[in-house]
């Protein structure tokens, strides 16, 4: 193979002060003859040559497109590219790797983007999730959201709307009450702007087009909140970052609410709570319901207790401890009997436990309502309530939920989920 003399220089930018860029380049670029340019910097590289060298310049204008590749493989010595940034930082870098040999390229990266947006946001970003939504779609933004990390950053694409999309996704997973929404534009240069936007007002229409925005999540304020009669929105619950599913999510909520037929006085049983979030809708509804948390996580008392406060509500009791060893040690005998049960987080066997020791005590009209994302349990569950007396009904929930995409908007799956339903007979 013959060795490759000629190279191709990638240089990232975010300065279009010449003497910002380090004395090798300045002078890497003074002697070199064949530059692509990015449009939006053509006038201001135009203006280096002019400024700081006599050297003839072969300026060409760079579209990150199948012309430059074509240019950069005709040139017959050393060239130049600039690009923003660091260059394989979603950057030219990549589609250049799949073009030339790496022999052939040099990187000389600056500062990305999102280092210089949070070096304005004085904000550390260790722990930063980052997407691009340019020239992409925005699957992956949603996906990141989804997980309601601390800090995401978007690379975004004006062309498809891409500050919109953003606004748009935030109110759609109701999140818009969560975070702060920064834009930072033009970093790095003279017109550079740090701008902290309202989700819920019109976005102005002088934002440049060299953007990023930056998400901050804030303790969402619900004191004073006035909450709906029925289906709460999932953000007012408080769950663990680690651990989104110990939240029940509404659309299920609502249906296992509903089918619990909850009557005005009585107890209700929550196994498995997580959060808290079935059993303390339930109480809001019905206040005069006595109701027993149990739930063997660590830290899940002090959950639900705080879940308790934002709703205003006063559980009889949370245990944090594991309900087969209530049952062990007999002490499920001192809690009262309940006409309503929600069996949620545990395994076959102990569910199965749960409807046929607890099922002895229940009354006619009496309900358990058990949600399952397991579909190989559900027989053996089935066959234990009627073998205790309760008529079965199973419903499988599957909702979706409308997402702003730069196409339009696209319907996004919830997981899909049994609901189990036993009311006894006898």
């Amino acid at each position: 193979m013959n060795h490759i003399k000629r190279k191709i220089h990638v240089i990232g930018i975010n300065s279009f002060d010449f003497k910002e860029l380090p004395l090798k380049l300045q002078q890497l670029f003074i002697k070199t003859e064949n530059i692509a340019v990015p449009d939006p910097y053509f006038s201001d590289i135009k203006l280096w040559a002019k400024n700081n060298t006599t050297k003839k310049k072969l300026l060409f204008p760079s579209r990150s497109d199948v012309k430059m590749i074509n240019w950069l493989k005709s040139q017959k010595t050393d060239a130049i590219l600039f690009s923003r940034g660091d260059p394989l930082w979603f950057g030219i870098g990549r589609i250049l790797l799949e073009n030339f040999s790496k022999e052939e390229l040099s990187f000389y990266p600056s500062n990305t983007c999102l280092q210089l947006a949070f070096s304005k946001l004085k904000v550390s970003w260790q722990e930063a999730i980052y997407v691009s939504i340019h020239g992409r779609n925005s699957t992956k933004f949603i996906e990141a959201l989804k997980s309601k990390p601390s800090i995401l950053a978007i690379l975004t694409d004006s062309k498809n709307k891409g500050l919109e999309i953003i606004q748009n996704n935030l109110l759609e997973l109701n999140l818009n009450d969560s975070y702060e929404f920064w834009v930072c534009e033009e970093l790095g240069s003279k017109d550079e702007k740090i701008r902290k936007f309202n989700l819920k007002e019109k976005l102005p229409t002088d934002i440049s087009n060299l953007n990023i925005a930056v998400l901050l999540k804030k303790e969402k304020d619900i004191q004073g909140k006035e909450f709906p009669l029925f289906g709460l929105q999932d953000d007012i619950f408080k769950t663990f970052e680690d651990r989104p599913n110990l939240l029940t999510k509404r659309e299920i909520r609502i249906q296992i609410l509903a089918d619990l037929e909850l009557p005005e006085n009585g107890i209700i049983w929550d196994v498995g709570a997580g959060c808290g979030s079935i059993g303390l809708e339930a109480l809001k509804l019905r206040p005069n319901l006595k109701l027993f948390c149990i739930d063997k996580r660590i830290g899940s008392k002090e959950l639900i207790s705080e879940n308790a406060r934002r709703l205003g509500v006063a559980p009889e009791d949370i245990l944090e401890e594991d309900i087969n060893n209530l049952f062990n040690s007999n002490n499920i005998n001192s809690l009262n009997k309940a006409r309503r049960i929600i069996i949620g987080g545990c395994d076959k066997n102990t569910k199965l436990k749960i409807i046929n020791e607890l099922s002895k005590d229940m009354n006619c009209g009496d309900i358990i309502a058990i949600p399952i994302i397991d579909i190989q349990i559900i027989k053996d569950l089935k066959e234990a309530l009627k073998e205790n007396n309760f008529e079965v009904n199973l419903n499988l929930i599957q909702t979706y939920k409308s997402l702003s995409i730069s196409e339009g908007i696209r319907m996004d799956p919830n997981n899909p989920v049994f609901l189990l339903k036993g009311k006894k007979l006898i």
